[in-house]
């Protein structure tokens, strides 16, 4: 998945009086390389452990283009305010890793900062990263200084003014970071805490699912509202509500299994879209205690009372009945006449939170575009749902996508064509 984070300024120009004082202290936080940095290790178990943190932590989502060698570099990160694009990482002496020493690596990860002391931008997570441990930190490096080193120059990065700015940085991280470590919680079980180590820092899962605020940066107590993806036209359930992502009254056997299969067996919920690749490429390969882990977490995540459904006029008799008749036509046959779905095959539509959820993006993106789960080793030949973006009109899909939100007791809003329009276009 190409890991779209949201990371913004904006208003910032209003703000940059304000910076001064917090940057003096920003840069003295920041600790410097030391002189005598720790060792590369170079043991088997070592560069096992790193290998496992890199796709727990889905590092490859970012750093590997598809169809080029791994950790190389170049993926291309959108967001509201430009291009990033992701870094080689290998150890090539100079287009990668190679000059870097475990200390250096380290302040990246933790204090945001490249080796020559450059800040970095907060499409790279190093807000989440900032908790990974140090020990945790060495043991990628080794990982990454054992794979095949690459002579990929880095792309340079294509944000707009202000934002490509150091100046702009400064103010950001004045106002939205501080280096930090993941901290137990004593209350807590050593299960909880571990989940809540691999959900908030490697897994960094907050990237996605967390409410941003003007200036982009993740609101405080609301990192699990969820919030749409930019760049990709997808929406991240928040976890916090039962009506989106909420697993709360989920077994850890369901959590787990939609974690490492991206199917939990009990719900018959699937995951597609951007979580489809986050499962393919990292979680999938959790150990069962790690993944059993973070559903512990994930359970234990406050719930939030329903929101207020919006205003809206209720659709009208033809559209419901155009919708009726395209979904006879071509959903039926594997949803079911009355959206009760196969168990094991086709998700039921009645009833289903991913389909009546309030943002209706995912919905209409999965019929514009299909609809396609991970291939897992508890799941390798999962069904998936053909596109028909390229059959259907955006009336058509708008009917449709209102048929399914209204029928069978779903209680989900009209979708209108200007909505099918905008997705289509590949506006968020």
């Amino acid at each position: 998945m190409k890991r779209v984070l949201t990371w913004g300024l904006g208003g910032l120009l209003g703000v940059l009086a304000l910076g001064a004082a917090a940057i003096a202290w920003l840069d003295a936080a920041d600790a410097p390389p030391s002189a005598n940095p720790r060792p590369v290790a170079t043991d088997a178990a070592a560069i096992d452990r790193g290998r496992y943190l890199a796709q727990a932590g889905n590092c490859a989502a970012c750093h590997t283009r598809r169809g080029e060698p791994p950790y190389a570099g170049g993926e291309a990160l959108v967001t509201p305010f430009g291009t990033v694009y992701g870094g080689n990482l290998t150890p090539h002496a100079t287009t990668g890793l190679g000059a870097w020493s475990t200390d250096d690596f380290w302040r990246a990860l933790h204090h945001g900062r490249s080796r020559d002391g450059r800040m970095l931008t907060p499409a790279f997570p190093y807000p989440h990263f900032t908790q990974v441990t140090r020990e945790d930190s060495d043991a990628l490096f080794a990982f990454l200084r054992s794979v095949p080193a690459v002579d990929r120059p880095n792309t340079p990065n294509a944000l707009a003014f202000p934002y490509d700015t150091q100046l702009a940085l400064k103010v950001w991280r004045a106002l939205y970071f501080r280096p930090g470590t993941f901290v137990a919680q004593p209350a807590k079980s050593a299960e909880w805490n571990r989940g809540a180590y691999l959900v908030n820092g490697l897994g960094h899962c907050a990237a996605c699912h967390g409410a941003r605020n003007a200036m982009g940066a993740t609101i405080a107590g609301r990192e699990f509202d969820g919030a749409p993806i930019p760049g990709q036209g997808w929406y991240a359930p928040a976890l916090t509500l039962a009506a989106e992502g909420s697993v709360a009254a989920w077994p850890v056997a369901d959590v787990v299994g939609l974690l490492r299969d991206g199917v939990a067996p009990g719900t018959g919920a699937v995951v597609t879209g951007p979580m489809a690749e986050v499962v393919a490429r990292s979680t999938q390969h959790l150990r069962l205690a790690d993944a059993q882990a973070m559903a512990v977490f994930l359970r234990d995540l406050p719930v939030h009372p329903p929101e207020e459904p919006p205003r809206v006029r209720p659709a009208d008799a033809r559209t419901l009945d155009r919708g009726a008749r395209l979904y006879a036509d071509h959903c039926a046959t594997c949803h079911g006449e009355r959206g009760e779905g196969q168990p094991g095959a086709f998700p039921a539509l009645a009833g289903n939170r991913a389909v009546t959820m309030t943002d209706p993006t995912n919905l209409v993106r999965v019929i514009l575009q299909g609809g396609y789960g991970p291939s897992t080793a508890g799941r390798p030949r999962p069904h998936g749902m053909p596109p028909f973006g390229h059959l259907l009109d955006d009336a058509d899909i708008a009917a449709i996508t209102t048929h399914v939100r209204s029928a069978w007791g779903n209680t989900g809003t009209p979708v209108n064509q200007v909505q099918v329009v905008q997705l289509r276009e590949g506006r968020d």
